[in-house]
């Protein structure tokens, strides 16, 4: 069912997982008749899910996740503290938070592995949801029911301007912000919190945001046009921190604007339906000692 899903075609699906298609046939035949529905509608585009089979194909992945789980629990108790441990993170939390906690981590229990994906907080709660995720760091959409869901507080983040060395601005205290819409910025796309915050900061001010703007959400983009421009980048204080160290030697400061730029707050997320493997427990209780 989930191979159909993945490719749109049955023939396909069975090639991939070595079965002739009139086998294939039969078992998705069987699956329908238990169900008491159509699962998929053919299409010119290939196979599509049917409603009922968007809901089959929600819970097939919670049971194959529940077995992966399982196995990696059973590996843990007969070698030790062992396993994969699956983050999913925005940008902010993950400089400032999931890269301390994983040192500390890697010293009690090298054997542990840890994948840290990065990505906007809508993507990363469906990803909860499809159980690709043992937990997230990251904001609850307004449009996604929180009821399934255990939020637990983690940090608030303030916006702080990035720009180059040779920045107009640098060096000067209570920047303004009309000066600071003199200049472009590069900023994530409209409805990331970081672009709501200025653009909140800026209306509460009774002046429009900023309206020379490049939209990317690439940190790589961003240091880029910096140390070529003089651009304006507003980021979170956990990634400015990052990008001003000496150590990465990038040439990048901060101006010391008048208004500060709150962002909302962050949390550490889970399902409530699913318990966390060894190794996922013992990440998230190193998140909550960095906090």
């Amino acid at each position: 069912m989930l191979k159909i899903h993945e490719v749109g075609q049955l023939q396909v699906a069975a090639r991939v997982l070595n079965m002739t298609q009139p086998a294939a046939s039969r078992i998705l035949k069987d699956i329908e008749e238990r169900c008491g529905t159509t699962l998929f509608k053919r299409t010119p585009k290939g196979m599509e899910a049917t409603p009922a089979g968007e809901i089959f194909i929600k819970h097939a992945r919670l049971v194959l996740a529940g077995l992966d789980n399982l196995e990696k629990e059973i590996f843990a108790l007969a070698t030790g503290v062992a396993g994969e441990v699956r983050i999913g993170s925005v940008t902010g939390p993950a400089m400032g938070v999931l890269i301390p906690a994983m040192k500390a981590l890697r010293d009690r229990a090298p054997g542990i592995s840890i994948s840290i994906d990065v990505a906007p907080s809508v993507d990363l709660v469906r990803g909860l949801d499809e159980g690709r995720f043992d937990f997230i760091m990251a904001r609850v959409p307004p449009t996604h029911d929180s009821r399934d869901l255990h939020v637990h507080p983690a940090r608030n983040e303030q916006v702080r301007l990035l720009v180059n060395d040779d920045h107009p601005l640098v060096g000067r205290s209570d920047v303004t912000l009309k000066e600071l819409s003199n200049y472009e910025w590069i900023m994530q796309e409209r409805g990331s919190p970081i672009r709501e915050a200025v653009e909140t900061t800026f209306y509460a001010a009774g002046l429009p945001p900023p309206a020379r703007v490049v939209n990317s959400s690439s940190l790589l983009v961003a240091l880029a046009l910096l140390t070529s421009s003089d651009m304006i980048a507003p980021l979170s204080e956990e990634v400015t921190a990052l990008m001003t160290s000496e150590g990465l030697g990038a040439r990048l400061t901060l101006i010391e604007a008048a208004d500060l730029m709150p962002v909302s707050p962050y949390f550490i997320i889970r399902e409530q339906t699913r318990d966390l493997t060894p190794a996922a427990s013992l990440f998230y209780k190193q998140i909550l000692a960095e906090l």
